[in-house]
């Protein structure tokens, strides 16, 4: 097996846009907003093609200090994305910061130190991308969870109710994904090892591993949340509209 990655030249890159042209194409004969998918397209296509440089000087760093304060910049921002549904995003985000910290943060360190004793325990390579998807998974599920929360609340549901409900809700698409691994999808992560020449069998260690971590993140986060944001809510009527934050 080829141990090196097939590289991608630019104007074989030009052509995985067909696909997607076309779709824009089919938006636009609708009579929907196809100018929206351009310019997601747009930002994709440059935000990656500047994450691709960063992340090459930032590899490359052994530099605590530098890890550090991009791990905080990327804590402080999806806690508060986990929170733009909320009718109460400045109230809720310490909570959520705090609740995506420890998560993320605790289990982010038992399995760059402990899991792949890394040397240093820090090594960017791993942490980075690691903490991204503990982050983002987190934030997705404690999105989940405020936005159940509140809607059951409205109802005069209990808060206990209300929080069982939320829970299981944020716990829905990482559960559903244990199932659908190695039979209904193949994981970025692991085809992007498998593509790169590593053996499958390896991936799959490292596929297995992600798994029971984003599935501890994604509970533990959540519990904390809901658990400490008890009293903000029942401190406030339940009747408020749900606004939407950008």
């Amino acid at each position: 097996m080829s141990s090196t990655v097939q590289t991608i030249s630019l104007s074989g890159l030009a052509l995985s846009f067909i696909p997607a042209i076309v779709v824009v194409f089919i938006v636009r004969q609708w009579g929907l907003d196809y100018k929206h998918s351009l310019h997601g397209f747009a930002r994709m296509f440059l935000q990656l093609s500047l994450i691709g440089y960063f992340l090459t000087y930032l590899f490359e760093t052994d530099y605590l200090a530098i890890i550090f304060i991009v791990l905080t910049l990327m804590l402080l921002v999806s806690s508060w994305i986990a929170l733009y549904s909320s009718a109460n995003p400045k109230v809720l985000y310490l909570k959520s910061l705090a609740a995506i910290g420890l998560a993320g943060g605790s289990i982010l360190f038992l399995t760059c130190y402990w899991v792949l004793n890394l040397d240093p325990w820090y090594d960017p390579r791993y942490l980075i991308p690691l903490a991204g998807m503990l982050f983002s998974n987190a934030m997705n599920a404690i999105s989940l969870a405020v936005e159940r929360l509140e809607a059951e609340l409205k109802q005069k549901i209990s808060y206990e109710k209300a929080r069982l409900t939320a829970f299981q809700a944020a716990l829905i698409p990482v559960t559903n994904s244990l199932f659908a691994l190695g039979i209904v999808a193949i994981p970025g992560m692991m085809t992007g090892q498998i593509l790169s020449g590593v053996s499958p069998l390896i991936a799959a260690r490292y596929q297995i591993m992600i798994s029971c971590i984003l599935f501890g993140a994604v509970g533990i986060a959540t519990a904390c949340f809901l658990t400490w944001v008890r009293s903000d809510f029942e401190s406030q009527p339940h009747d408020t509209e749900v606004q939407t934050h950008g």
